[in-house]
């Protein structure tokens, strides 16, 4: 029904060359038997194009398209084969949630998978495991099929905590605002945060087939960090400390 009345909303303002009113809401509300708190009513303009350009021109990088994901779940997410022939996606629950500089952040931490080349280098990465899955370790697929695809996905999904992790520190860095995206990530990831907050081990919310790492761990360490942040080398640091935050959940130092 929301997706009906959104649908609406923009065929009837925006489809025609018109900007949304607070007006035109509640008229498509009351066709679906809403009716709105005057008090309590809250309208908010988003500029998405300029925040996004803001976050490449920080990077350095040409200006990505930008694709809009009409629904309620906060993400964002990157594409592209370089870093200046990118494509950003940006959900309307992610505008909703957050505040304009908490989203310049987490779009920051999008140009920053751009900037570094992640999805050219994760790709490249599955597509060497198949191609070692059915040439030199054939042998130990067809000894244990299933154990190997746990073994190796769970490796891959490892190994992208690293790029995750450099590029909430490159967000850090270009954006400078370390802290606005820890609470960012804080109101997109509630529920999960809570859920690893309450559990009596951390060790399980490492090994899961994700390749962000645990939201605790993303939190703590932005909120650790001190501005300006300067790192010499993002991967290698992002990587150090994704491998400390593992053996923290083991009780290792």
């Amino acid at each position: 029904m929301i997706i009906k009345m959104k649908d609406k909303i923009y065929q009837k303002s925006l489809a025609v060359g018109q900007e949304p009113t607070c007006e035109l809401g509640e008229e498509v509300f009351a066709e679906y038997g809403f009716t709105c708190n005057a008090d309590l009513r809250v309208s908010k303009v988003v500029d998405v194009y300029s925040i996004v350009k803001e976050a490449a021109g920080k990077f350095g990088v040409n200006m990505p398209r930008i694709a809009l994901s009409n629904t309620m779940i906060a993400n964002a997410a990157a594409t592209g084969p370089s870093p200046n022939r990118g494509l950003v996606l940006i959900t309307t629950g992610l505008l909703v949630q957050l505040e304009e500089d908490e989203i310049l952040s987490v779009i920051g931490h999008e140009m920053g998978h751009l900037s570094g080349r992640d999805p050219l280098i994760l790709f490249s990465i599955i597509s060497l495991e198949f191609i070692l899955r059915f040439t030199i370790l054939f042998p130990v697929v067809v000894l244990s099929p299933l154990v190997y695809l746990i073994v190796a996905l769970g490796v891959i999904f490892f190994i992208a905590k690293f790029f995750e992790s450099r590029a909430d520190l490159l967000s850090a860095m270009k954006i400078g605002q370390p802290k606005v995206l820890a609470e960012a990530l804080r109101k997109i990831g509630y529920h999960r945060l809570h859920a690893e907050r309450i559990s009596p081990t951390r060790f399980p919310t490492w090994l899961n087939f994700d390749p962000h790492p645990p939201i605790y761990f993303r939190i703590d360490r932005l909120e650790k960090m001190k501005t300006p942040v300067n790192v010499k080398d993002p991967l290698l640091k992002s990587a150090i400390d994704v491998v400390q935050g593992f053996k923290h959940s083991l009780g290792l130092k």
